[in-house]
């Protein structure tokens, strides 16, 4: 569903798994740290909204998009995370460099929810605009970060 139909905050709270059991890895990016600091907040917020204690909310950073593959493979081969998150932000630029960037992390991310143990949710908002990735990320169209976490709690629980 577009983005535009749906608010990336909106969701039955009813419907999803206590939290207080779980334990989460977050990697976030460094680069467009503006938007990714907002997915963190959103992220961290919803996991503790619904249960899941800050001791059990591992935070890493990494350089830039790409890199959150290799984040979120470590964070896979540690013991303990009911789930990883991933959040980055890629806006549009003048080179293709946008799409190699987004295919790769979307290719890797793929790749390691079919060889791991525990699901490895996609955050990585790719906009054209930095205002499309601002709505996104706690702007007119909620926080992905929120969807993430959503995403994570009831996966884990899979």
């Amino acid at each position: 569903m577009a983005t535009a139909l749906h608010h990336l905050s909106d969701y039955d709270f009813d419907k999803v798994p206590d939290a207080s059991n779980m334990c989460f890895g977050i990697v976030v990016s460094e680069w467009n740290d503006e938007i990714t600091g907002a997915l963190l907040s959103g992220a961290v917020k919803t996991l503790e909204l619904h249960g899941a204690l800050q001791e059990n909310i591992h935070v890493k950073t990494v350089p830039g998009s790409f890199e959150l593959i290799y984040g979120a493979q470590q964070m896979c081969k540690n013991d303990g995370f009911d789930a990883v998150i991933i959040l980055g932000s890629v806006i549009r630029g003048e080179t293709p460099h946008f799409d190699y960037i987004c295919q790769g992390v979307t290719y890797g991310i793929a790749h390691l929810n079919a060889v791991q143990n525990i699901p490895v949710i996609y955050g990585l908002l790719t906009t054209d605009t930095l205002q499309q990735a601002k709505d996104r990320s706690g702007g007119k169209l909620g926080n992905k970060g929120d969807e993430c976490a959503i995403d994570a709690i009831k996966m884990a629980k899979f």
